[in-house]
């Protein structure tokens, strides 16, 4: 499994208020879209997101975003070594997507551009 990049995940309050600072620090536009109740700006490196508590309590438990070049190829290396998966794959507005509970305890969501 290849990893391209991770992207680091922020709960904020204000997604409007946010936005152009992280697009100034990035140097790139932000792409912006909703995964549920939840408004999410994609940045570089940095995935902002903005919604209801309920909904960011979750969201607070994934450390980071894992880039992978095929979700179904992290899902089989995760399992292998001894990850739980518990969500996924699935398709997101950018590709697909899975969360995995490493051994360790933490969370990882993993996720691909493959349509």
């Amino acid at each position: 499994m290849e990893i391209l990049g991770a992207s680091l995940r922020i709960c904020v309050d204000d997604l409007e208020a946010a936005v152009p600072f992280y697009e100034r620090l990035a140097g790139r536009d932000a792409l912006r879209f909703r995964r549920g109740e939840v408004e999410v700006a994609a940045i570089g490196s940095f995935l902002l997101m903005s919604g209801p508590e309920s909904e960011l309590e979750i969201l607070r438990k994934v450390a980071a975003t894992i880039a992978v070049q095929d979700v179904d190829e992290a899902h089989r290396l995760l399992t292998e070594l001894g990850a739980r998966i518990v969500a996924g794959p699935v398709p997101t507005p950018a590709g697909r997507n899975l969360l995995a509970v490493h051994p360790d305890g933490a969370v990882f969501e993993y996720a691909d551009q493959r349509g």
